[in-house]
């Protein structure tokens, strides 16, 4: 993953062998938390760090259920909703990330070692 100095040239294609679209309400949730962030600035956060962007069809029902859940406020801003979290939705992002490192963490961790011994991605 690249930082906001780094060229994108790593980013890695999502492999054939795997669906890698889980945790799209975490990363929704993980994003917004840094800051606030209309529909589509959401998509491209994600597509920053997957290499490929959600469709309107993927993020907007995401979206929808985690208002309807409270986790998100939506406030208007002329045609765009700009969407913050709320108290439950901190809550729960943080319950949410000590479940992913608890479940990834160790995973996390090997990857790291294949990537600095394969080097960049090839295989987009």
């Amino acid at each position: 993953m690249s930082t906001e100095n780094e060229p994108n040239e790593e980013l890695c294609c999502p492999p054939d062998c795997c669906d890698m679209r889980g945790f799209l309400t975490f990363q929704i949730l993980w994003e917004i938390g840094k800051e606030a962030l209309n529909g589509q600035q959401i998509a491209e956060k994600i597509e920053e760090r997957r290499g490929t962007k959600p469709t309107p069809g993927t993020i907007y029902p995401a979206i929808k259920d985690l208002r309807e859940g409270r986790f998100i406020k939506g406030k208007r801003d002329g045609r765009e909703i700009i969407y913050t979290l709320t108290e439950k939705g901190e809550k729960g992002r943080d319950a949410a990330a000590k479940y992913f490192y608890q479940a990834f963490g160790d995973i996390i961790d090997e990857c790291r070692s294949i990537v600095a011994k394969n080097g960049k991605c090839s295989s987009c």
